[in-house]
This record gives structure tokens, sequence and C-alpha cells, in this order.
């Protein structure tokens, strides 16, 4: 008896195994707070075109045409985002802010290839390592794999609620009480 429910079972994971999602798994997969980009996968690389672009800076060495970026899943009740983009290891690890934006309407659903390197109406520029509100490409030092963590908040404050300039702690500390989910997409980027 024991050996006919363990073929069943067998058999039923093969089932589900071969089948497919259930329906609702596939609702559930939909249902979640997602950030992604059609030019690098989770833990995939930045392009050089990606890295920024700083004669003033050795290490930014690129064109820095910001990635495309796109979400889905979006919590109910969101009316905003913030999407801040950091550089986990630099200043030894207490991180560099790359880009701080927010007052992302709820109807935007991601930006295209270079659309955040320049002022846009879809976003309110905040203030990162450069002072600008604009997308800043990696610039990592020679032998370093530096980790980028593009994380998205979804909030339920009005799109022209914040003002312009907030630094990430400065924006973070606003976002209390407001914040309805996240979610976050890394990419990596080695100096050449």
């Amino acid at each position: 008896m024991q050996s006919f429910q363990r073929t069943m079972a067998a058999g039923s994971m093969m089932f589900v195994v071969l089948g497919g999602p259930t329906a609702a798994q596939t609702m559930r997969a939909a249902d979640v707070f997602a950030l992604s980009s059609p030019s690098f996968n989770d833990g995939g690389y930045l392009g050089i075109k990606n890295a920024g672009n700083n004669p003033a800076n050795p290490n930014c060495l690129g064109d820095n045409v910001s990635p495309p970026l796109q979400w889905s899943g979006v919590p109910k009740d969101t009316k905003s985002f913030a999407l801040i983009m950091v550089d986990l290891q630099g200043r030894a690890g207490q991180g560099v802010d790359h880009w701080v934006a927010y007052g992302i309407p709820a109807s935007v659903t991601g930006f295209a290839e270079g659309e955040i390197s320049k002022p846009s109406e879809k976003f309110v520029g905040g203030k990162g390592i450069t002072g600008v509100g604009t997308y800043l490409g990696p610039c990592a030092p020679p032998g370093s794999l530096r980790h980028y963590a593009f994380t998205l908040i979804a909030t339920d404050l009005d799109p022209k609620e914040l003002p312009p300039g907030l630094t990430r702690d400065e924006l973070l500390s606003k976002l209390v009480g407001h914040g309805k989910d996240a979610t976050a997409l890394i990419g990596l980027f080695s100096h050449p």
C-alpha cells in the first residue's frame, strides 16, 4: 500500500511538473510586485553604455545611458512610486546614491532606455552623489565588481506631494507610514 501511495504521489508530482503552473500559481505570480529590465536580468551585468560619464572621474567611462526599467503587479491604491539606485559597496559599504527619484505617477509602468538620464515630467528628481536628480551610471574602480540596487517603492502619496532635491535619507524618512510595498533589481558592473 505504501508503495502504491508513493507511486501515486510521484505521478501527481510529475503531472504538476509536466503540466506547468496551475491557474492559481499563474495568478499569484502576476500579482507579485516586480521590477525588471529587458536589457539585464536580476543579478546580470549592466552594459558599458550604462556606466557613468564624467571626465573628472576616470572610473566613469561609459555613456550614462540609463537602462530600460519596467514594473508590474502594482499594489492596490498606489498613488506614486519612488525609485532609488545605490552602489551597495561604494564608500566602503556605506553605499553611494546614484539616483533618487519619486513622485512617479501610478500610471507610469516603466522608463525607456535613456529616459531617466535627463529630467522628465514623469519623476521628481532627488539628490544623488552628484547633487542632480537624474541617473548616474556605475563608476566602479578597476578590479572591483559592484552591485547596483534599483529599489522601487509603491506609496500612497500624491505624485506632487514631495519637493524636489531630497536625498535618499530624507526621502525614506518622508515615506514612513506611506510605503505600500517595495521590489528591487540588482545590476552588476565591473570596470573593464
